[in-house]
């Protein structure tokens, strides 16, 4: 126990620096000092329960609402069915070729009503070297529709894959190419037939070897 008195005759506290018990006025004052102490400290729990439920929020939206897709591009699509349900529509048989069991197609779709009036039969692939191949069908394509085919390059050597003679295109040493570094492009009957893409040249010989597979006797 303290020997120094702690309160006064009428039991009001003495206030050690002072040597004497405190005035009603102290006593309000300390007490208004505690309960702005007090509020202060539930102000700053408050802001930081209410920062940390923010993270909380935005963490939730990025790993559950946006999260990246987990393929290349899309999700795998039967190209094969796609030219079944497609080729009703038009006259001209539809390239499909069957491709190595690696690649897989994330795109297949007939585009009928143009800009430039040419009906495309088009489908992408994802190699297995997760590069990037494409075949562009046009019917009764005209020269200003391959033109934007390849991006206006000009044209290189022919090669002769699957059977077919392939005008090629290569912009490879352009500064950004897209998706269409390389081309070949035939003529099959009524269509004009271009494969595009970002794969190297063996991968563009497997897909057009698999095409002239296809469409020769």
């Amino acid at each position: 126990m303290s020997k120094y008195p702690t309160h006064d005759e009428q039991g009001r506290p003495i206030v050690a620096e002072l040597g004497r018990a405190e005035t009603p006025e102290e006593t309000a004052a300390r007490k208004a000092a505690a309960t702005a102490r007090h509020r202060g400290n539930r102000s700053v729990f408050s802001l930081i329960f209410a920062l940390l439920a923010s993270f909380g929020i935005v963490a939730f939206l990025v790993l559950v609402v946006v999260r990246p897709d987990a393929g290349p591009t899309q999700q795998p699509v039967d190209y094969l069915a796609a030219a079944d349900d497609a080729q009703p529509a038009v006259d001209e048989p539809l390239i499909a070729p069957v491709v190595p069991a690696e690649w897989y197609s994330n795109r297949a779709r007939l585009a009928t009503d143009t800009a430039d009036d040419v009906v495309r039969w088009e489908i992408g692939f994802v190699t297995a070297e997760t590069q990037y191949l494409a075949i562009t069908q046009g019917i009764a394509a005209n020269p200003s529709w391959v033109a934007e085919q390849v991006v206006d390059a000009a044209a290189g050597p022919t090669v002769r894959l699957g059977g077919l003679d392939w005008i090629s295109y290569d912009r490879r040493d352009v500064d950004d190419p897209g998706n269409v570094e390389f081309a070949l492009v035939t003529e099959i009957d009524g269509s004009t037939v271009v494969i595009s893409g970002t794969a190297d040249d063996t991968e563009f010989a497997i897909l057009a070897e698999a095409i002239g597979k296809e469409v020769l006797p």
